[in-house]
């Protein structure tokens, strides 16, 4: 059995969970989430509570438990406080603009790139070189950070580009050139 499934999850006030045809719903006061849970997979939900429980022993069904006991603390965490993700542009002439909900980057190519933020997350500007990406779904939240860090990740040798905030680049050393 998975330790982690095996704890149950503790709903606050305010927050409201309905499981209904495989569907497990949670609202909130920042919003509302709904994932579908795997048939493998019980939900209980009491008072306070939701706990979870597997129909059979096979290993398929443990590594279910854990993860949906996961994804929906997750989902009550988000419709609660939210999550946010922060992202860092370092590099001589790389800045981003945000115009309505797109995100223009120049990020040393040719021509800018102009990102799309998808609905459910909000991006705002801390500084010139920083993206704070905040919403209520952790996944997506999470993919829309990896997108932006994509489009140029950061190189070991001067650090340039799109990095998390709390990542650190290794550095490599450059040519030092030929010794006599």
């Amino acid at each position: 059995m998975s330790r982690v499934g095996k704890k149950p999850i503790n709903v606050p006030e305010g927050v409201e969970v309905q499981f209904k045809d495989g569907i497990l719903t949670v609202r909130g006061p920042k919003g509302e989430l709904q994932r579908p849970i795997h048939r493998r997979v019980k939900v209980q939900i009491d008072d306070a509570r939701i706990s979870l429980s597997i129909s059979d022993d096979s290993k398929k069904s443990r590594s279910l438990f854990g993860l949906f006991r996961t994804l929906i603390d997750n989902m009550v965490v988000g419709v609660t406080t939210g999550f946010q993700r922060t992202l860092e542009i370092s590099g001589v002439g790389y800045r981003v603009e945000l115009s309505g909900s797109n995100l223009v980057l120049n990020l040393g190519y040719s021509n800018p790139i102009t990102y799309a933020i998808p609905k459910g997350v909000t991006a705002q500007l801390d500084q010139k070189n920083k993206i704070v990406l905040s919403g209520i779904d952790k996944e997506l939240v999470g993919a829309t950070a990896a997108k932006l860090r994509d489009l140029r990740a950061p190189e070991p040798y001067k650090g340039k580009g799109v990095k998390y905030l709390e990542e650190r680049i290794k550095r490599k050393a450059g040519k030092t050139g030929i010794k006599t």
